[in-house]
């Protein structure tokens, strides 16, 4: 009869999950950046006139969203190898850019461009970084 080895366990008290404490920079990073792009991208919005609601309502549901991502990056990052969170940086950073430049009421062509440049930058960069720091 064939058995199967006997793998040792977790002894002590570190056999359960710690609960995860966020510190300060995991809040305020996120928040900072998500008002300063809402902020801009209402800017953008606005034109040179009054401010209305409606760019008003584009500000904020678009710095919600761009620090729930930045929020939601920075708690999976260290489970990601480093190409795989090099690229995500690198796709947040070019969806966000292509955002604010479609804003400007030009082509699509040129705000994709534009955000995928800068993406591909972001991502050669924190690749860099991550390979330098890693090893």
């Amino acid at each position: 009869m064939v058995t199967h080895a006997a793998m040792p366990g977790r002894r002590g008290g570190g056999a359960h999950a710690r609960a995860r404490h966020h510190g300060r920079l995991a809040w305020t990073l996120p928040l900072v950046l998500g008002v300063i792009y809402g902020f801009y991208a209402a800017f953008i919005r606005r034109d040179g006139g009054p401010s209305t609601g409606g760019q008003v309502l584009l500000g904020l549901v678009s710095g919600v969203a761009l620090a729930a991502l930045c929020f939601a990056l920075g708690r999976i990052q260290h489970s990601l190898p480093r190409e795989l969170r090099a690229a995500a940086y690198g796709a947040l950073t070019a969806s966000a850019i292509g955002f604010l430049v479609s804003l400007t009421d030009t082509s699509v062509l040129r705000s994709t461009a534009l955000g995928l440049a800068v993406g591909v930058g972001v991502l050669c960069v924190s690749y860099y970084a991550f390979y330098a720091r890693e090893t």
